[in-house]
């Protein structure tokens, strides 16, 4: 254990310097430092976190009197400057946005305060919060360090107008070969229209989200339990070598440079029949000025050897250690995570746009399910994401979509470069996978004891 919390440590020093020797002192944010009143906030620029900003100063401030400095930045850039802030624990900001792929790693190093005083507020309502978050945000000496902001799992999204046309029938729990047939049928069912959209662009966050999830579910991991790397395994292989050939086959045009962004409009637009994605887009496809609205249906996360394989995610609130200011901190925490906050959303912007996938009564509630018809498939495939048994086989760390250690973005990224090659046909699926094993290996034998 301790190991383990050395190698995190070193590995996120490395990136702190890789970045900038500068960076890493803690530029940025507001001038907060010395005003008991106003905390310093760092976050990733999704939808979400745009209408918290603009709601902020008439509510929170009004209500608590203090003030809220944003920094907000695009989720790669964010997360490096959040690795340089806590690593360093240079106090700069007083909380920033972190996912639970994070959350385990910083609060092992002692990067992160306890949120014990939120979760034992009445009004804020851990109960309400659903477990697998709650799990997945608690540290391994049993505290929480973490509150979702909004939660989210992977389904697949289809045209349930283009479908009918054709005479085709989406299951509720999908295989992926019952998938890849309905894609090969459904492409060209409309004028430019093709089967599928699935994420090709490098990233460890874009493409190796999604295949990561097939990677699973075709038996295949990224380490044994003991540290053994799998990336060139033949279910690693197979399941790759599958995406690669459905997205080609029957995907969207410019798929190697596509990501969630791009696969959003392609769905939008009426460019493709299915996606499969984060079920956090489908509030933007049932939006009101949406051109697809109540035409999409929702099934689970396809499968082929376990009996789920949707990921588990979610952008959550956590505090540095080094704050000084935790209990305003804490504050703003209990405010933006709250059911109150989701009512505060639905009132001025409407239900659809309430950062969801957190709490239970969110999910009970009647305004929510008529404005969300994915409500049901949504909350399932949250409930059914297991990150600690994600596969076939035992993991040596906990993770779905990810591997929960700290080198497993580089380390991502790196392979998925190869991959997303593969996925524009120009380079094999063999020759990426031999070389993300050799790179895995090497971080494997760290871990080894």
């Amino acid at each position: 254990m301790r190991a383990k919390i050395r190698v995190a440590a070193l590995a996120a020093g490395a990136l702190c310097v890789a970045l900038s020797a500068s960076a890493c002192a803690g530029a940025g944010g507001g001038n907060s430092a010395g005003d008991p009143n106003s905390i310093n906030v760092l976050m990733v620029n999704n939808p979400q976190m745009e209408d918290l900003q603009r709601l902020t100063a008439d509510n929170f401030t009004k209500e608590t009197g203090i003030r809220v400095n944003y920094t907000v930045l695009p989720e790669n850039d964010v997360r490096a400057k959040i690795s340089q802030e806590f690593s360093s624990q240079a106090g700069q900001y007083d909380i920033a946005s972190l996912s639970n792929y994070e959350i385990p790693f910083y609060s092992a190093n002692g990067w992160l305060a306890p949120l014990d005083k939120v979760a034992k507020d009445s009004g804020f309502n851990q109960a309400d919060i659903l477990p697998a978050y709650t799990a997945s945000l608690t540290g391994k000496d049993g505290k929480l360090y973490g509150e979702p902001f909004y939660g989210e799992s992977s389904f697949l999204m289809y045209r349930k107008d283009i479908l009918d046309a054709k005479g085709l029938t989406m299951p509720d729990k999908p295989t992926w070969d019952e998938v890849a047939a309905l894609a090969a049928q459904a492409d060209g069912a409309a004028p430019g229209m093709k089967g599928i959209c699935l994420r090709g662009q490098p990233g460890w966050g874009q493409v190796f989200a999604p295949l990561t999830t097939v990677v699973n579910t075709f038996g295949g991991t990224w380490f044994d339990k003991d540290w053994n790397a799998k990336v060139n395994a033949p279910e690693f292989t197979e399941a790759v070598d599958f995406y690669t050939k459905l997205v080609r086959a029957h995907g969207e045009a410019g798929a190697a440079q596509a990501g969630f962004t791009e696969c959003l409009n392609n769905m939008s637009q009426g460019k493709v029949a299915m996606w499969y994605d984060a079920t956090s887009a489908a509030g933007a496809l049932e939006a009101d000025a949406s051109p697809v609205k109540g035409k999409i249906g929702y099934a689970q996360a396809p499968v082929k050897e376990t009996k789920s394989s949707g990921w588990l995610w979610t952008w959550s609130w956590a505090v540095q250690a080094a704050s000084k200011k935790q209990d305003a901190a804490g504050k703003f925490i209990a405010w933006a995570s709250s059911k109150k906050y989701e009512e505060l959303v639905a009132s001025k912007l409407g239900w659809a746009k309430v950062p969801s996938g957190k709490r239970i009564s969110t999910y009970e509630n009647a305004e929510f399910q008529k404005a969300a018809p994915f409500f049901k498939a949504e909350r399932s495939a949250i409930e059914n994401a297991d990150p600690k048994n994600p596969g076939v086989q035992p993991r040596p760390a906990d993770g779905i979509q990810f591997v929960g250690i700290p080198e497993f973005a580089a380390l991502g990224t790196r392979v998925s470069q190869g991959v997303s090659s593969a996925v524009a046909g120009q380079g094999s699926v063999a020759d990426a996978l031999a070389k993300g094993q050799e790179a895995a290996q090497k971080i494997g034998d760290k871990y080894k004891k």
